[in-house]
């Protein structure tokens, strides 16, 4: 007779050594990162990294809203910001221009499903509108990822994705927009090959999804 194994309690933020273990194997893998303690100094770090006057896109992120990052970016005033931009363009005469500009920005900023201890990033989306500037579009690329979101391995990474973070987006975007959310595009991030282009912003406290 075996004994099930306990569900992962994908809320309970990962402790000191695994965050540590994470950071060195992202680093291994040509990422940049830093661990800090809190969404309030990532709020502050990002004003140090991100250039006054470079293009920006948010992609959609319960960590960046919770934070206050993605306020800082489309409403300070100090970064062109696409996705202000972006919303206020015709969906059917300008989708060319709005594919170009969410693709290409100087700087994308959001977050993942998860990270794995060996060193991956996971991105789950519905419409796929951040993908192609986390997978090289951006010439940066910065992630706020709580330490919740942390995992052991990319099956498990898979798991948190399915079992956790699809029904708490399904619920955001069925008050937002009126219909649930889906895993329709998923990007796993396993190295950085060029030095200094991905960022990994680790926090100490648990955020967003």
């Amino acid at each position: 007779m075996t004994t099930p194994m306990p569900a992962t309690p994908f809320t309970d933020p990962g402790p000191a050594r695994r965050l540590e273990r994470a950071a060195t194997a992202l680093t291994a893998h040509g990422f940049t990162v830093e661990i800090l303690d809190d969404a309030a100094a990532a709020r502050t770090r990002i004003k140090d990294l991100i250039p006054e006057g470079a293009s920006v896109f948010t992609g959609a992120s319960e960590s960046l809203r919770l934070s206050g990052i993605d306020e800082d970016i489309n409403n300070s005033g100090r970064y062109d910001a696409i996705k202000p931009r972006v919303l206020a363009m015709d969906r059917a005469t300008a989708a060319d221009d709005i594919r170009r500009l969410l693709a290409g920005p100087d700087v994308i900023v959001g977050s993942v499903a998860a990270l794995t201890e060996t060193g991956s990033l996971v991105v789950a989306s519905g419409s796929g509108s951040q993908l192609p500037g986390y997978a090289g579009g951006a010439a940066r690329a910065i992630w706020i990822v709580g330490a919740q979101k942390l995992v052991p391995d990319l099956s498990t990474a898979l798991r948190r994705v399915e079992d956790h973070c699809l029904p708490l987006e399904s619920a955001r975007t069925q008050e937002a927009y009126g219909w649930p959310s889906a895993i329709n595009r998923l990007l796993i991030l396993n190295a950085e090959p060029h030095p200094g282009r991905g960022t990994v912003l680790l926090l100490r406290e648990a955020i967003g999804f």
